[in-house]
């Protein structure tokens, strides 16, 4: 009976593991998804949206960094975004499979 309650309980945390992950990664694509909208999008000087786009900004743009240098320039057009994003699934699909091994 201890070993069937351990076992229940390690899929149980298996499956909130990758809950969180998969959360963690669809809010963060969205998050870069704004960033990149509210970039292209000319916006008025507001206080309260200086600081979400300040906010986008020092969300996205460490993790967008990382990207930028390693692609080529390709003028004024930003692949980054495209590029951070399938990395973030891909790191969710890598995730997943290995966990899903233990559950």
């Amino acid at each position: 009976m201890g070993n069937e309650a351990s076992l229940t309980m390690l899929c149980s945390v298996v499956s909130q593991v990758m809950t969180v992950v998969n959360v963690f990664v669809s809010v963060y694509s969205l998050i870069i998804f704004i960033y990149v909208l509210s970039s292209w999008i000319p916006m008025p000087y507001n206080r309260n949206l200086n600081r979400v786009r300040r906010f986008l900004f020092d969300a996205c743009d460490p993790y967008l960094r990382l990207f930028r240098r390693l692609l080529p320039s390709f003028g004024g057009i930003d692949l980054s975004p495209i590029v951070a994003v399938l990395a973030l699934w891909l790191i969710d699909r890598m995730v997943y499979e290995v966990l899903a091994q233990f559950g």
